[in-house]
Order: C-alpha cells, then sequence, then structure tokens
C-alpha cells in the first residue's frame, strides 16, 4: 500500500476525523410505516452528491421503492446537503403522513462510509470523483449505485472495476438506457441477426457551446471548494467551474475538460454502451480509433465542439461517433437497419437536448422487424424495469446487476479512446486486453492524470 495518497488505513483514519454537520438526527422508524418492508429487511441508502442528477433522477429513482430507505446525504456544498435533507425528508413526510426528520446530513463522504448502518450508496458527483468515491465505498463494504461515466482516465476505471470485483460489492453504473425497453429490443434484434451480419454502428451525440473567459471569484462559505476538485489540479473559483449556487441547472463543469471529457463520455458512455451491448462487446473495445474534433482556442469551456471519430473493432464492425449525426444508435447490417433512440425522453429538465418529440425511439428500414418476436431459443438480454430497482434487486439477491462495473468500465473506456483520437488527430492502435496503445507513447501518457497528492487513490 502506498504511504501516499487514500489507503485504506489513512482513508479510515481521516473519516474518524472528519467534520459532519450535525443537522437532522436519525430516528427510529417502526415497521408498521414500511408495513411488510421491516427496517431489518430494508436497504438502507446514502445519497454522495446532492445535486441536478441526484435530485431530479438517483434520488427519485430509489425512493420509490418501500425496499429502501435513503437516510443519509451528503455534499461539500453543505446549502446543497440541507436542501437534500429537506427534499428527502419531505417525501417521506408526504408519504407516510406523519412528520419525518430522519436524514443524517454530512459534508465528507468518508465519513459517512464509516457509518454501519448505511448499506449503500449514491454517486451522483462530478465526474472526476466517480471513480475514488466507488473504491472507497467498495473497501468499506458499501454496494454502490455510481453515476456514469464510470471515470475521468482508464486508469482510474481499471482501478474501480479491479477494487469492485476483489470487494465482491454490487455496483450498478447509471447506464439506465440498458433498463428502456426501446434499447433491449434493438440490441436482441441486432444480435439475432434480423438485421443480417452487423457492419456499421452510427451514434449520434449532442454538443457543448463554448463560453467566455471567467474571472476569480471569492469561494462560497458553504463549499469546501479544495475538496470538490479532488485529484484535480487546484485552479481558481469561479462559478461557472463548479455549479450554481443558486437553483440546479446543468453545472459548468460539465464543459471543463480538468473535470470531464465533454459529451463524448458524458452521453458516449450511454449510447456506446447500447452499442456494445448489442455488438456483444461489452467486454473489450475497440483495436483501432480515429478522428478530429473542434476544441474552443479561449474561454473557460473547454470540451470537444464539433467532432467525428471512428472506430473498428476485432469482429470487423466499423463505429462512427459524431455530433452532427442524429442523436441516438442506428445499426447498418447486410439485411437492413435499426434506430434507437431515447424518443421524448429525458433524464433531467436541464437536458442538453430537447425532447424530440416527432422522434421514434425504434425506427427500421423494414417496419416488420419492431414486430418481431424473439423466440424461446433465440438470444434474451437481461431485462430490467427500472434501472434503480434493478440495483436494489442485485442487492437483495447478491447478484450482478444490469449495468455493472466492469462493462461500465469498458464503455467509459471506449469514449476515453475516442477522446484520445480526438486530441492527436491520428489513428491509434488499441490492445483490449492489456489496455494499452500498441507502440505509442504518447498516447499511453492519456491513460492517466496527475493526481493531488491529498486526494490521489492509492494502489494496490
Amino acid at each position: 500500500m502506498e504511504k501516499n495518497g487514500f489507503s485504506r488505513r489513512r482513508f479510515l483514519d481521516v473519516a474518524a476525523k472528519s467534520a459532519v454537520l450535525s443537522i437532522g438526527i436519525p430516528t427510529i422508524v417502526p415497521a408498521s410505516v414500511f408495513g411488510k418492508n421491516a427496517p431489518s429487511n430494508r436497504i438502507n441508502v446514502a445519497a454522495i452528491g446532492t445535486g441536478r442528477i441526484s435530485r431530479g433522477h438517483d434520488m427519485p429513482g430509489v425512493w420509490q421503492y418501500d425496499n429502501a430507505l435513503i437516510m443519509a446525504v451528503c455534499d461539500v456544498d453543505t446549502n446543497r446537503a440541507e436542501e437534500a435533507k429537506q427534499l428527502v425528508n419531505g417525501y417521506y413526510s408526504k408519504k407516510t403522513g406523519k412528520s419525518y426528520d430522519g436524514v443524517k446530513v454530512y459534508d465528507d463522504y468518508r465519513q459517512l462510509l464509516t457509518n454501519k448502518d448505511i448499506d449503500a450508496v449514491l454517486v451522483s458527483t462530478p465526474d472526476h470523483w466517480h471513480a475514488p468515491i466507488v473504491i472507497h465505498a467498495v473497501q468499506a463494504g458499501k454496494d454502490v449505485y455510481m453515476q456514469k461515466p464510470a471515470s475521468l482516465t482508464i486508469a482510474e476505471g481499471r482501478q474501480m472495476a479491479d477494487a469492485v470485483k476483489k470487494s465482491g460489492r454490487i455496483v450498478q453504473v447509471g447506464s439506465q438506457q440498458r433498463s428502456s425497453r426501446q434499447f433491449r429490443y434493438a440490441a436482441e434484434l441486432v444480435r439475432n441477426g434480423r438485421i443480417g451480419q452487423l457492419k456499421t454502428v452510427y451514434v449520434g451525440l449532442p454538443g457543448d457551446p463554448s463560453g467566455d473567459e471567467e474571472t476569480q471569484m471569492p469561494i462560497p462559505q458553504n463549499l469546501n471548494y479544495d475538496m470538490w476538485l479532488g485529484t484535480t489540479p487546484d485552479v481558481y473559483y469561479t462559478e461557472k467551474r463548479v455549479h450554481p449556487q443558486k437553483g440546479y441547472d446543468r453545472p459548468g463543469w460539465l464543459r471543463c475538460e480538468q473535470f470531464g471529457a465533454g459529451m463524448i463520455t458524458g452521453w458516449g458512455s450511454h449510447h456506446i454502451d447500447c452499442a456494445h451491448w448489442a455488438m456483444n462487446t461489452e467486454h473489450t473495445g475497440p483495436v483501432e480509433i480515429w478522428g478530429k474534433a473542434d476544441f474552443p482556442k479561449s474561454g473557460l469551456w473547454d470540451v470537444h465542439g464539433i467532432f467525428r471519430t471512428e472506430a473498428k473493432y476485432a469482429n470487423g464492425v466499423h463505429m462512427v461517433v459524431s455530433n452532427e449525426l442524429p442523436n441516438g444508435i442506428r445499426f447498418e447490417g447486410t439485411d437492413g437497419w435499426i434506430f434507437v433512440s431515447r424518443g421524448d425522453a429525458s433524464v433531467t429538465a436541464s437536458d442538453p437536448v430537447a425532447k424530440q418529440q416527432a422522434a421514434k425511439a425504434l425506427d427500421a428500414g423494414d417496419p416488420k422487424l419492431l414486430t418481431s418476436v424473439i423466440g424461446p431459443s433465440e438470444i434474451h438480454l437481461t431485462e430490467s424495469k427500472e434501472h434503480h430497482g434493478n440495483w436494489l434487486e442485485a442487492i437483495a439477491a447478491r447478484k450482478e446487476p444490469i449495468a455493472p462495473a466492469e462493462i461500465g468500465h469498458r464503455s467509459c473506456s471506449a469514449c476515453l479512446l475516442h477522446h484520445a483520437a480526438m486530441k492527436l488527430n491520428r489513428k491509434l492502435y488499441w490492445d483490449p486486453a492489456k489496455e494499452r496503445f500498441q507502440n505509442d507513447e504518447e498516447a499511453n501518457k492519456l491513460l492517466s492524470r496527475p493526481q493531488r497528492k491529498a486526494y490521489a487513490i492509492a494502489k494496490t
């Protein structure tokens, strides 16, 4: 174990000393309140990161189930943590018809993880904190639902997936399109040869605009900005680099390369994941990647703009990814094509893509394909009616969920390979087994990033 970084021993030591806000003392909830889901059978969940995606998607995704209870919330922005407490307490008060004040509030996730009453955690933080928190959570014996993308870098993703495997914990990656019927059905149609031999996959993603230069601002007293930066470099605070201090609109960090790669991982983790599902390449990746992208030459927001990248897989399938294609996935084979998208569905009100009211969630060159029945002897993929529910079912049964950590890592890795091709603007050759570029040290330097010592992920 490394002496520097978040070793397990140091993690536990820091956690024991970390400050915890004394807001909301947990109460004992009578079994009668939750019916057959008595406290002894209930999954106690804590939310780490309580911003837009947590409030609008992850916490509601869990609290709708009677066998789960959100008992704690955590955020480095204490205003957001307090508002999350009020949100969850308010939901349970309305649900039970009784006053409820059972949510405990933390401002440091390390302290939260020492709470033995917490069985599982939601990780709904900015991208650069996903892998570190998941690693620490499974080491602390917690099951995890993590937002995608799985990691900031391929090296972090491998550490995360290995830590999950070693721990035996249940981890669900938030690739919720796998729990949408049309994406599963499209993958089954492709896998069962309804369009013949698959040749080309077109993946359309949204784009992100550039922004203006932003001046330095005083750090709000309610924000632990140093911890918010985490492993990434120390840079001055400005509100559009982080999140709004009022409201829960789309945060600015999504457009800063310091904290993520832009839409190639933001939405690419969804669409490329579902493409892999249909291609039967969930545990591998492309072998050749190339393409180009426009990057802002000035301004705070510096993720890629217009782009087109391509990849070839060992099975011969050619993938094209671009923001100039319709948002969704088009599978083209020797005997036809299938297109699948979210249609008019959205996850949050501030999704960057407006609802496509006229878009079909599922389409095909031959409409008869869309009524094709997958026979009993054909390939049937895992069915999930709701992503958070699938996670809770997996926890109860101690079985693998529909979007496990290793598959989430591979989907994210593929996205990051496309990002590397954007950066280097030349063809790259990838070894999916070794997870290294072939004979290309310049490209291999992109597999990881320097990490600030105080927050570095310890290697084991």
